[in-house]
């Protein structure tokens, strides 16, 4: 066994690890240039509390869980805003003489001396995970750069001028007025973003009505309403984004695209825009792209243990099509991702084709469409078959060509990971016929089919046992033996999950495994309703299922699987 790090030894000493997972992440980590503990992360062994966990037992300190502390706001004033986002750091407890503070690098004796300069103070360390620590910096300190978004709204509604005035009519302007008001505009949609970002946010929405312009949060897969500005400054709003997306500005009856590269603290993020022209002007929706959401492995999805395996097991294949269904927001991404993170090694090539690359994986070979000269999902899988990939990625089999290509590859030897726009996994099947495909060329090519929904999960802080009303349970139709060991669970609404009482989400999934059974009724062309009977008497959980084993768990609530999975007769 080659050389590794006494942490390394550590976790196969606790059996946290294996010494195979062991040489793997270690390769990994020597590859992307990034540390084990990182590298653990990003294949999915363990998650980023768990390691950290596993670095205080190494090096015996304490670990602290920020979802259980209330951190007074006393001890949070000892420590000023800018040092503790400049070093990653949050203040835990004030000591005889000194400051105990939260930190994720157990080694980084630079940023203690330097903390110990600046405060003053006898500065102590405990450990928490980076991502719960820079969560708490946001919830804490609750503003950027002594800026709160409310003031850059009244400010910006207070001297904004109306940018749809001619440009001889802002020539006769005041000049400090017109700069004092662009000044704002920058100020306003920086804020936006910085703040979608505090509050964890997927989306920022700009939506344009007669009398106002309202501004709305994506959370959990939830939208909020932030605020509203005038009508009249609708004009100037577009026109920041535009710039910053390298869109045009003179434009405004046609569709438009761009993309935005921001650092907000110690987040890079990439923004996707999308800009259309409703009847009442332009609406623009910017969609924040998380780096760190991609470094989720597959057992964080949120997988029973079965299907964690199944799916394990799916992936191991040589060959064959593994699609993934759902509808636009249901996390599809994020799953495909885990799933090649997994198969991210040195000895195997992989290649995706996708409309547009969200998100870009090191080590991987990833292509873009390009409608407007011809490159399009087709046109990539023929080329890419060139390249002699292991696994191939087609972003969506939208079309007859896309589909029998993607088909061909798998029945030449390659794993082939795709997505369908379809309610369960047996429709996909149906999909498949419709668009234009064989049902032979399905049944001999498609080896599984994952339908999925996101539910928001109960927020950890908040959370409390619950009992939910005798008619709930009964309606849920939920067994008696499985409400006997039922743990419910609500949340009560806190800071930390904006007063919601959820906070995060996780995947409900529903797999349709093809054996030779569903094979054969797809060759004779049976209903959707027999697969369906056939898969659940097989062993096969649907998404409302899943989602009550969820309920039982107190991972989530009743509303919330209702919200995004029905009940169907074969769920009785």
């Amino acid at each position: 066994m080659a050389k590794i790090s006494g942490f390394a030894k550590h976790l196969i000493k606790s059996k946290l690890l294996t010494e195979d997972q062991i040489l793997d992440v270690d390769s990994l980590s020597r590859q992307q240039k990034s540390s084990l503990s990182q590298a653990i992360v990003d294949r999915g062994y363990l998650t980023e509390a768990e390691v950290m966990q596993a670095q205080a037992g190494y090096h015996r300190m304490e670990y602290v869980d920020l979802s259980t502390v209330d951190i007074p706001e006393m001890v949070i004033e000892l420590m000023p805003e800018t040092v503790a986002r400049e070093n990653a750091v949050l203040p835990l407890a004030e000591t005889e003489g000194g400051l105990k503070v939260l930190m994720s690098e157990p080694n980084d004796v630079d940023t203690i001396e330097k903390l110990r300069f600046i405060l003053n103070r006898d500065v102590s360390v405990a450990l928490a995970p980076r991502g719960a620590i820079l969560d708490a910096i946001n919830q804490k300190y609750g503003q950027i750069e002594g800026e709160s978004a409310d003031s850059i709204l009244q400010e910006f509604t207070d001297t904004a001028i109306d940018f749809t005035e001619t440009v001889d009519e802002a020539d006769e302007m005041n000049k400090d007025e017109v700069d004092e008001s662009s000044s704002a505009i920058v100020r306003l949609v920086q804020l936006m973003i910085s703040e979608a970002v505090q509050v964890r946010a997927s989306d920022i929405h700009v939506e344009p009505f007669e009398d106002r312009v309202r501004i709305r949060y994506r959370i959990d897969g939830v939208l909020h309403v932030r605020d509203t500005l005038p009508r009249r400054q609708l004009g100037a709003v577009i026109s920041r984004i535009k710039i910053l997306a390298k869109i045009d500005i003179a434009e405004r009856r046609r569709e438009q695209d761009g993309r935005i590269k921001v650092s907000i603290g110690e987040k890079e993020l990439d923004l996707r825009v999308s800009i259309i022209p409703t009847n009442q002007g332009q609406s623009a929706v910017l969609r924040l792209l998380d780096k760190d959401n991609i470094k989720i492995g597959v057992r964080q999805l949120g997988f029973s243990e079965d299907t964690f395996k199944r799916f394990m097991g799916l992936t191991r294949r040589p060959n064959g099509i593994i699609l993934v269904t759902g509808p636009t927001g249901s996390g599809k991404t994020t799953t495909l991702y885990a799933a090649l993170n997994s198969l991210n090694r040195p000895d195997r090539k992989i290649i995706t084709a996708e409309d547009p690359v969200e998100y870009y994986l090191p080590g991987i070979n990833q292509v873009e469409v390009k409608h407007q000269i011809g490159l399009d999902f087709a046109r990539i899988i023929r080329s890419m078959l060139r390249q002699a990939p292991n696994v191939i990625l087609v972003g969506e089999m939208r079309d007859q060509e896309t589909a029998q290509m993607g088909i061909q590859a798998s029945l030449t030897g390659h794993l082939v990971f795709s997505t369908l726009h379809t309610n369960d996994a047996p429709t996909a099947i149906t999909r498949m016929v419709d668009i234009g495909v064989p049902g032979y060329l399905v049944a001999s090519s498609v080896v599984a089919i994952l339908a999925q929904r996101l539910v928001r999960t109960i927020c950890k802080k908040c959370g409390a046992p619950y009992t939910p009303p005798e008619h709930e349970i009964k309606e849920s139709g939920m067994t008696a033996e499985q409400v006997a060991v039922a743990k419910f669970r609500k949340g009560k609404g806190c800071n930390s999950c904006q007063k919601t009482g959820y906070r995060g989400r996780i995947g409900i999934y529903e797999m349709l495994l093809i054996d030779a059974k569903v094979r054969q009724m797809i060759f004779d062309n049976s209903p959707t309703n027999l697969v369906r009977d056939y898969a659940i008497s097989n062993g096969m959980s649907t998404l409302y299922m899943d989602g009550l084993d969820k309920v039982a768990q107190g991972i989530t609530t009743f509303e919330e699987v209702l919200r995004v999975a029905k009940r169907t007769e074969q769920d009785a």
